[in-house]
């Protein structure tokens, strides 16, 4: 059953900023007229004058974390996901990533998560888009256990990152002191039929559908890729080598992102079927959670489906 959190991610998230800040004089923040929505008012009660507020000018917040992160700060950046990606993408490749500059960029309400905003601010190709900046590092958090694992390991890491985090409840899913690696995939069922390789939201959905699948004699593995880019080839392609074909389970389109990640190093590697759980080039729309999942394919039912179709195409 899942349960979720008591707290919003958004808060551990914020504690986290001002835990290292405390310790890291050289941690600052930059908004853009989102501190109640992503809560870092909290960040700028205790750090005023490390706190920007540049207002509704999302390049322009890039631009100068990239020029703080040049004079040695460390700046943390948040939006929602849609205008921290789509909006700056020139910014972000340019300015951060080209300049090879130490910017970390967290985009709230990933996919279906942004609910009542609607399509406007729902970004189901953000992934993609970060992917796609060379030097760059994807992670998406499943719960607050790994994120207060890997946070001091951003922190620690020079270059751009991009954080994709779930603002509200999340479920929960790890125990607080588990370990997680930044790049490197988490094992968490080892399994003979199937490789099941999920992020973000869905893989509490990931989890249910491994256990109804073992009630139908089905032995998934599963392993949650919290960090998309760089991908942990070595654990893809040991797990697809146990299992011959793979799933991939997604709050975001199917083209760019995880699935495409996975099948990309696949197709080159180890040839064997990929189905893809994700949003099927569609734009968002306004809903709750729930209704936005049923309705793009994205809950545990769709993962055993895909789950059941790739083990059915390795028997051809």
């Amino acid at each position: 059953m899942m349960v979720l959190e008591d707290r919003w991610l958004r808060e551990t998230y914020v504690d986290l900023l001002i835990e290292y800040a405390a310790k890291n004089k050289d941690i600052v923040i930059l908004e853009a007229d989102l501190m109640k929505a992503g809560g870092t008012f909290r960040f700028a009660e205790k750090y005023p004058e490390r706190t920007f507020d540049v207002g509704i000018q999302e390049a322009n917040m890039i631009g100068t974390a990239a020029g703080m992160s040049a004079m040695g700060k460390i700046p943390f950046t948040h939006t929602f996901t849609a205008f921290a990606t789509r909006r700056v993408c020139d910014q972000v490749t340019l300015s951060v990533a080209y300049a090879g500059l130490n910017v970390k960029m967290m985009g709230s309400d990933p996919g279906v998560t942004a609910e009542y905003n609607g399509g406007t601010h729902m970004s189901m190709e953000d992934v993609s888009i970060m992917r796609n900046i060379p030097g760059m590092i994807v992670y998406e958090p499943v719960d607050s256990a790994q994120l207060k694992a890997i946070f001091p390991q951003i922190v620690d890491h020079y270059g751009p990152v991009y954080i994709r985090l779930l603002r509200r409840n999340a479920v929960k899913v790890f125990e607080d002191g588990e370990t997680f690696e930044l790049g490197k995939g988490k094992l968490m069922r080892e399994g003979s039929d199937v490789s099941i390789f999920a992020t973000g939201i869905m893989v509490a959905d990931a989890v249910e559908a491994v256990e109804e699948l073992e009630k139908e004699g089905i032995h998934a593995e599963l392993i949650n890729i919290h960090t998309v880019k760089p991908l942990d080839e070595e654990m893809v392609l040991a797990s697809v080598a146990k299992t011959g074909c793979a799933v991939t389970a997604e709050n975001h389109s199917v083209i760019g992102g995880l699935g495409s990640a996975v099948a990309e190093l696949l197709v080159e590697k180890d040839p064997v079927p990929v189905k893809k759980v994700g949003v099927m080039d569609h734009f968002g729309e306004v809903g709750l959670t729930p209704y936005l999942k049923e309705k793009y394919g994205l809950t545990a039912k769709d993962i055993i489906a895909a789950a059941k179709a790739a083990i059915a195409m390795k028997k051809r």
